[in-house]
């Protein structure tokens, strides 16, 4: 039980790859950390159909990979599968839709979301009000890029800045989060850009993951069973 698995829902291996890179700080803390895609997957999860589609491949790769798990890292953001895969295993799961919020509300007061598709919007607010941040969202803007088209750095870092530009200045967001694990490799470039945190999901998961890893602590915790009573310990009052 020594590896984190983080497990792109997607088929993309070059999100994958992405993810894996965005990762190298966190290595060398003692859990291997191996990024794995989901063949079954969609090219890229821009809706929650393909969402909910991924859950049942995403299990049983997870059941197979349970013998050899420190945890699990759901990579895409809307967490899909997350609270079934909590279900199965006392392992730590984390998804990075979760993790990424909660990380971005330690580095700021209101925090904005930048969305691949319109389409995806929907799916971030239902999340967020179901965990109770919503006053403290500034403002959930779309690219208008599909997963697939991220893969293009010039135009995708533009128009990210642009977002992000409008996130912070026309919403009052202090630090944002990137809205997909296919966003994973401008991070730093888009935080030198906009002169504020920019959170990417995979690197937040996997962060707290390590750290629920490291103090043994889990969704699932064990509870202490009393010691059995030795004979004749009923008669020591």
């Amino acid at each position: 039980m020594s590896t984190l698995f983080v497990i792109n829902p997607n088929s993309s291996q070059t999100v994958t790859d992405a993810i894996d890179a965005a990762l190298a700080p966190l290595r060398g803390m003692g859990t291997e950390i191996a990024c794995l895609t989901l063949p079954e997957g969609p090219p890229g999860i821009e809706s929650q159909a393909q969402a909910d589609a991924v859950i049942p491949p995403l299990l049983a790769l997870a059941e197979r990979l349970e013998p050899e798990a420190a945890g699990f890292v759901i990579a895409c953001f809307g967490d899909p599968g997350l609270h079934a895969l909590r279900d199965r295993t006392a392992r730590p799961v984390l998804g990075i839709q979760e993790c990424a919020v909660m990380t971005a509300l330690t580095l700021g007061q209101r925090f904005g979301v930048i969305a691949i598709l319109p389409s995806s919007i929907p799916r971030h607010l239902r999340a967020f009000g179901a965990m109770g941040v919503t006053d403290r969202l500034a403002g959930d803007r779309a690219l208008g890029l599909g997963v697939a088209a991220l893969a293009d750095d010039a135009t995708t870092l533009a128009r990210m800045t642009e977002v992000g530009a409008e996130l912070r200045d026309r919403d009052g967001a202090d630090v944002l989060v990137l809205g997909c694990a296919g966003m994973a490799r401008y991070r730093a470039r888009l935080e030198a850009a906009l002169g504020v945190p920019v959170v990417e999901p995979c690197q937040a998961a996997t962060a707290m993951a390590l750290g629920r890893i490291a103090l043994g602590q889990t969704h699932r915790p064990r509870i202490p069973q009393p010691k059995a009573q030795r004979p004749g310990d009923h008669h020591a009052r």
